[in-house]
């Protein structure tokens, strides 16, 4: 009799110890039934080596053998989970593995050989920030596993994505990621991530995943490639295209201001007076305004615009302003759409005043699709109606006096004097003989430009100038270019 109860004692002093001791905090769930117990969801990051627990996380805790400490526990805001036998252990920054081996550490005094398994229920939601060159810099709550297949888990991209995407003036070859060490020891961990090579060659490893607490900063650019700034407007993580963008344009354009370019450019506004814009055609469907669509908005170019130095004055995140030189000449001789850079929220366009311009370049830049659509030739003397008449660019000679009525029955019709005034101030005058056989050419029947003038006498030896300060009187300076010509 004695002796059974010798061999009985340990076995029930064991059973004793590994029961729950009373106060201990509630565990959720310590069934041992596995049909009602919470299913791991395959979604969340299991990965023991990637995922790092904090507060609001949901998880599995299963102790081998022993399923009255098993269950679904909450990481408490003090980065703890509250446990039966040893109360608090310490969870904050550890991965799966690691909180594993932590709590199984504390209940050695009282399990033999503990095996303890965790499995992330739910994840808490992550506190990132962004700054630099993005549009929307700040701090995001994202949620760690997202159910839509176009987020999925957070990585730098997607938060880039959330906060407006970059601007064209960002350097996205030396992006940071700056990463705290668990329980803040020591210096942030700074990770360099270099976007260009995951939109170059689809180098995912450059799309970080990030962690709880992660920061993202994205530095301005030192100079623009103009080639780079075309693919990083188009990438996922530019910045969107539906939303209106406020610029201005000064210089040598017809209208120079503020605008506002909508999303299709249906109705562009001009900031200066409120009226609409009524925009070019052929520029109505581009989705990212460019530096062309800016200057079509503006009225087109004026006829001494320097088109090999425009200008694109931007503002950076960090204060500095960007100066981007393009040279739209090369957009007119070789196709070089480098040059149409895509524009941003505040950009500037400058078109400098031109010192010289052959005729040939003339000829060219008149017929390109950031000119003005029709320009003003000054027709005065013995024609039908005198005065400005509206023609498209490069209108040969011959065909404004056409679009002023022709000749009338008064009019010397062999010869005409046409006048042109010069970027340079200088004031060119030449007869030119009328063939309206001509086709269009230098010396007989010339390109007109904007604010030509040209001028048909009287037959005989009467002169023009006593009616033209009738027929130049809306026209303004062009009465006193010919004065002083001597007409």
């Amino acid at each position: 009799m004695n002796g059974a109860i010798v061999s009985l004692a340990p076995v029930v002093a064991l059973g004793l110890f590994l029961l729950p001791s009373a106060g201990i905090a509630q565990v959720v769930d310590r069934t041992s039934n596995t049909s009602v117990r919470p299913t791991i969801d395959p979604s969340l990051p299991q990965s023991e080596d990637s995922y790092l627990l904090g507060s609001g996380d949901r998880v599995r805790i299963d102790f081998f053998n022993v399923p009255e400490y098993s269950g679904e526990y909450l990481v408490l805001p003090n980065g703890a989970v509250n446990l039966p036998q040893v109360g608090a252990v310490a969870v904050q920054g550890r991965t799966l593995k690691q909180a594993s081996a932590a709590i199984a550490a504390k209940y050695e005094p009282y399990l033999t050989r503990p095996i303890v398994t965790i499995g992330l229920l739910a994840a808490r939601p992550l506190r990132l920030a962004i700054a630099g060159e993005v549009n929307r810099p700040g701090t995001y709550n994202v949620q760690a596993v997202s159910a839509s297949a176009d987020t999925g888990v957070p990585s730098v991209t997607r938060l880039i994505q959330l906060a407006g995407g970059i601007t064209q003036a960002a350097d996205v070859r030396q992006v940071e990621v700056h990463r705290p060490r668990p329980y803040n020891t020591g210096a942030d961990k700074v990770i360099k991530v270099d976007l260009w090579q995951l939109l170059k060659t689809g180098n995912l490893r450059q799309d970080l995943r990030l962690q709880d607490g992660d920061s993202i900063f994205i530095p301005s650019a030192t100079t623009t490639n103009l080639e780079e700034a075309q693919r990083l407007a188009a990438a996922t993580f530019g910045a969107p295209s539906d939303r209106p963008m406020r610029i201005a344009v000064v210089g040598e354009v017809n209208r120079p201001g503020p605008y506002i370019l909508t999303p299709d450019q249906t109705n562009p506004t001009n900031q200066t007076n409120g009226s609409a814009v009524n925009p070019l055609p052929t520029n109505a469907n581009l989705k990212i305004p460019t530096v062309t669509r800016a200057i079509q908005t503006a009225g087109g170019i004026t006829q001494s615009a320097d088109v090999r130095r425009v200008e694109i004055r931007r503002v950076t995140q960090a204060g500095p302003v960007q100066t981007i030189n393009v040279d739209f000449w090369n957009l007119l001789q070789s196709g070089d759409l480098r040059q149409d850079l895509p524009l941003q929220e505040g950009d500037t366009i400058v078109i400098p005043t031109a010192t010289a311009l052959n005729d040939t370049e003339a000829t060219k830049i008149a017929a390109a699709s950031f000119a003005p659509d029709r320009i003003t030739v000054n027709v005065v003397g013995e024609v039908v109606r005198p005065g400005p008449v509206q023609v498209p660019p490069n209108t040969p000679l011959n065909q404004a006096l056409l679009a002023a009525g022709g000749f009338n029955n008064r009019a010397k019709k062999g010869e005409v004097t046409f006048i042109r005034l010069n970027q340079n101030g200088t004031v060119a005058r030449r007869d030119v003989d009328i063939d309206f056989a001509q086709g269009l050419n230098d010396k007989n029947n010339p390109a007109m430009r904007n604010n030509d003038t040209i001028v048909v006498r009287r037959s005989g030896f009467t002169t023009v100038t006593d009616t033209l300060g009738a027929v130049l009187s809306p026209i303004g300076g062009v009465f006193s270019i010919i004065n002083l010509l001597g007409f």
